[in-house]
């Protein structure tokens, strides 16, 4: 395939920036690179534009930096709300991707951002709160909070029943309990009457000393 050498006049993702000189295929660059204006053929004359096109290239770069840096600022005061479907136990059904995030920036904050932008080390497959990173700019990363919610109500868990060895021990301890107040009650009923039989030994006592005298 026929090489072709060209002068960026755009910055292009993934091939360069303004004043670049870069080597693409000539069908490319005919078709799509010339007639968009993105770029220029190698040509002294053309060369005398550089040193303007990294001028531009410099504006456009300490723009895009300004703005990304005030944007960080900004998505970390936020916290961006995705809804879900989940079952009743709060197990969600799939997982929540970078362009689900990037759609509810948009619509909920009218923010645009690449999805390419939102970085998620690993899938997000729970409801709650999520703390995403955003690779915004070369040189600029920042923070979203995002709170991932049911559209589904989700049902509080039952308290859980006593097992039987639990229900077990609790009758035991009941019933020594009981034990123990049956034999406290006894004690507490023989005092009395043990304080009744002592008075006729005295009152007999004092009778045989007052005929001794």
């Amino acid at each position: 395939m026929a090489k072709t050498e060209v002068i960026l006049t755009h910055n292009i993702v993934g091939l360069g920036g303004e004043s670049d000189q870069v080597k693409v295929a000539a069908g490319y660059a005919r078709n799509f690179l010339f007639p968009q204006r993105f770029a220029v053929s190698l040509t002294g004359s053309n060369k005398k534009h550089i040193e303007a096109l990294k001028k531009k290239r410099a504006e456009r770069e300490a723009h895009e930096f300004n703005t990304m840096s005030e944007l960080a600022k900004g998505v970390s005061k936020l916290i961006c709300v995705v809804k879900v479907k989940a079952g009743e136990d709060g197990k969600m059904f799939g997982s929540v991707t970078a362009g689900m995030i990037a759609d509810e920036l948009k619509h909920q904050f009218d923010i645009t951002l690449d999805k390419k932008k939102i970085h998620l080390e690993h899938a997000i497959k729970t409801l709650g709160e999520h703390e995403v990173e955003l690779h915004l700019h070369a040189e600029v990363k920042g923070t979203l909070k995002v709170r991932v919610e049911s559209l589904t109500p989700i049902t509080a868990p039952a308290p859980a029943e006593a097992k039987p060895e639990e229900r077990k021990t609790e009758k035991r301890g009941r019933h020594v309990e009981d034990e123990k107040g049956e034999k406290a009650g006894d004690v507490e009923e023989k005092k009395p009457r043990a304080a009744k039989a002592e008075k006729p030994a005295k009152a007999a006592k004092a009778e045989k000393k007052a005929k001794a005298e």
